[in-house]
């Protein structure tokens, strides 16, 4: 089965494209994200086109990353 997992913190287009999306829309970003399987995209996506809800606009990306303190003059780099 091919699935789709919606992970609304690792989106790239999250924030100003929250508003205009599907999953904000009906489930208001959920924290642990939402499969969805092939049927459940195509009745979003023909909701969709009759403007019944806004459009799936995720763009994955991947998990933030914790900053790694830089190396100090007298550690050198390798």
């Amino acid at each position: 089965m091919d699935v789709l997992h919606v992970d609304c913190q690792t989106c790239v287009a999250r924030g100003p494209a929250c508003d205009d999306c599907v999953i904000s829309a009906l489930l208001g970003a959920p924290s642990q994200g939402v499969d969805l399987d092939l049927d459940e995209r195509a009745a979003l996506a023909a909701l969709a086109e009759q403007g019944m809800v806004p459009p799936l606009r995720l763009v994955p990306g991947v998990r933030p990353v914790r900053s790694v303190p830089s190396a100090q003059p007298w550690q050198g780099y390798a």
